[in-house]
């Protein structure tokens, strides 16, 4: 069997990290490539792009955040003709039929006479006239494309294995006249990476709720929120009849209250050993089955992994854990999705 060369992006400030999780997961036969500033290959005997990313998932992996199967490495001299061509020669290959998606991506900066975007119409443009139908996500299949400093890297892969349908997994989205703070993004990101279905019309508790962007997004998916923060919310969540401010510390809110919620959320700026233990609290004031999703301010440091472990294993006695990664929008922290337990052990 051929090894497949696995490209794994994740944040600049992340990467040790990420070589540490696959290395110590995959074992001393794995082989660790660096491409880009923010991207590596991994190598290993037997290895497939959806191998790595069940162990994502399943591990969970957090900090790898997007996974293309290498095909192709073109030089830094190839022209867009020459990137063209070997993108249709990959796709015919690989038997993928009529319709994929392209992202295309820079890793670091480079001396290209082009960009991502030429790029994207260079390929489009080959595709389509070989009969690919060609958008930007939403398919099966998807071929990478990166501007590396090493070369052009083309990859290949069902979508699934990717973990993120945005380019290198670098989700971008844009701020709406009615936000009230930039950590919005961040709920925002994980709601559409992770597909998560909210329950509209269900109650929705948010810990460390001020100025409450996180609240804002809970309602506009049609919950009732109990927004619990000792600080003032937004002025424009005033008079939401459906936003009941609780001025109160979580600890003080979990000793009082009687509600019991379909969701719960927790943005907070603490130690995420305190986090995990405000979660495990607030599990017997949740729904079985209810989700939960955290922020850990973990930071890049290499006790991070360790802090992660402990982290997950004190969730769990609670929830079962369903996702955890480093997304685009957090900074030195990881955010975890978890449902609670149907049974509680006391």
């Amino acid at each position: 069997m051929s090894e497949q060369r696995v490209v794994v992006s994740a944040a600049e400030e992340s990467m040790s990290l990420a070589k540490q999780e696959l290395e110590r997961d995959f074992g001393p036969t794995a082989k660790i490539e660096p491409i880009g500033p923010d991207l590596f290959a991994i190598v290993a005997p037997g290895l497939s792009a959806q191998e790595v990313a069940d162990r994502c998932e399943d591990a969970p992996l957090v900090f790898p955040r997007h996974l293309t199967t290498e095909v192709a490495m073109l030089e830094t001299k190839a022209e867009l003709a020459d990137v063209a061509d070997a993108a249709l020669a990959a796709v015919r290959e690989s038997g993928i039929k009529k319709s994929l998606a392209v992202q295309v991506w820079a890793s670091g900066r480079s001396d290209y006479e082009f960009g991502p975007a030429a790029v994207f119409s260079a390929i489009a443009d080959k595709l389509g006239e070989a009969g690919y139908k060609v958008v930007k996500s939403g398919r099966d299949h998807v071929l990478s494309c990166c501007l590396t400093p090493r070369g052009i890297l083309l990859g290949i892969n069902e979508t699934r294995d990717s973990l993120s349908d945005w380019p290198g997994g670098g989700v971008r989205l844009s701020k709406g006249s009615d936000q009230i703070s930039r950590a919005e993004f961040k709920l925002e990101e994980a709601i559409r990476e992770f597909g998560l279905k909210l329950p509209r019309g269900g109650r929705a508790v948010d810990f460390g709720a001020a100025p409450g962007g996180w609240s804002r997004i809970l309602r506009g998916r049609g919950m009732k929120v109990w927004a619990v923060d000792p600080g003032d919310l937004d002025a424009r969540l005033e008079g939401d009849p459906q936003i009941k401010h609780l001025n109160l510390t979580a600890g003080r809110f979990l000793h009082s209250n009687r509600t019991e919620f379909d969701i719960a959320v927790n943005d907070m700026r603490m130690d995420p050993a305190l986090s995990c233990s405000l979660m495990v609290q607030a599990a017997p004031h949740l729904k079985p089955g209810a989700l939960a999703i955290v922020t850990l301010k973990t930071g890049t440091s290499n006790a991070a992994l360790f802090t992660i472990d402990e982290c997950l294993k004190d969730l769990g006695t609670a929830y079962e854990i369903l996702h955890a990664r480093q997304l685009r929008h957090n900074r030195h922290e990881i955010t975890v999705i978890a449902r609670r337990l149907d049974e509680l052990t006391s």
